[in-house]
C-alpha cells in the first residue's frame, strides 16, 4: 500500500465531455485512481477566453497517484499534452498531505527521486503562490457566495453539486437543521488575497449562518493549462 506522504492529487477542470479522454491519457501514464464529477464555471466570458477554458459546463477529474508517477508526468509535460488546449481547462497539482480534508469533502459529496523540472512549457508560473479554496454551502447560496468572493478579489470559480453523507454529524456541528444538498465552490486565488476571500465569505456564509458554510484552502504545487 502506498504511504499517504507519497501520494499526490491532480485536480483537473476541463470542458464537459473531455473528462474521459483525460482519464485515458492519465491512466497511460500510471495515474490510475480517478473520481469524476460535474461542475459549472462562474468566471466571466472574457476571463474564460483569456484562460482558454471554453464553455461553462465542466468535467471535474480528481486523480490520485504515487508522487513518482506525477513527477514523471509533469517532467515530461510537453509530450504528455502536445496541445495545451485539447481539454479546454486547467490541471492543478496538490500534495496529499495538504489535501486530505479536500478528499474527505469530495467523497462525502457524491519517484522519480530527481528534482522536478522548473518552468516546464505550459506551466503557469506561480511566483506569488496560489491556493485552491473550497467553500461548501447549502444549495442555492453559490451565486451569493461568488458575488462576495469577487468583491474580495476572486476572478471566478467552479461549482460542484453534492450531498452531505452524514447529516447528523453536520447538524451537530452547525447546531441547526441543515439542507443535505450542498454546493462546493472551488476558487483558485493568489495567497495574497486568498485570506481576504475566505474571511469575507466566512463572515456572511459561515457554519452558523443560514448557508451553513465550511471553508478550507489547499496550497497548489503547480498549475497547468491543458
Amino acid at each position: 500500500m502506498l504511504e499517504m506522504k507519497k501520494l499526490m492529487m491532480l485536480f483537473s477542470i476541463v470542458e464537459q465531455g473531455k473528462g474521459k479522454k483525460l482519464i485515458k491519457t492519465l491512466e497511460s501514464k500510471d495515474v490510475k485512481l480517478h473520481f469524476q464529477l460535474v461542475g459549472f464555471g462562474t468566471a466571466p466570458t472574457e476571463m474564460m477566453d483569456i484562460l482558454g477554458l471554453g464553455s461553462n459546463d465542466k468535467d471535474i477529474i480528481v486523480s490520485l497517484a504515487a508522487k513518482k508517477s506525477v513527477n514523471a508526468l509533469m517532467a515530461d509535460f510537453g509530450s504528455n499534452f502536445a496541445s495545451y488546449s485539447q481539454y479546454g481547462g486547467l490541471m492543478l497539482v496538490l500534495d496529499m498531505s495538504a489535501s486530505t480534508r479536500l478528499l474527505t469533502e469530495m467523497l462525502h459529496h457524491k519517484t522519480l527521486e530527481t528534482e522536478e523540472k522548473e518552468g516546464a512549457e505550459g506551466a503557469m508560473k506561480n511566483e506569488h503562490k496560489h491556493d485552491l479554496i473550497f467553500i461548501t454551502v447549502d444549495q442555492g447560496f453559490s451565486d451569493q457566495v461568488m458575488r462576495v468572493a469577487k468583491q474580495a478579489g476572486a476572478t471566478g470559480g467552479t461549482i460542484i453539486k453534492g450531498r452531505i453523507a452524514d447529516t447528523d454529524m453536520f447538524i451537530e456541528l452547525a447546531e441547526a437543521d441543515v439542507e443535505p444538498n450542498r454546493e462546493i465552490i472551488c476558487i483558485m486565488a493568489p495567497q495574497s488575497i486568498g485570506a481576504k476571500i475566505m474571511e469575507k465569505v466566512n463572515t456572511q456564509f459561515g457554519i452558523t449562518s443560514s448557508a451553513h458554510g465550511t471553508i478550507c484552502a489547499v496550497p497548489i504545487e503547480k498549475a497547468y493549462k491543458i
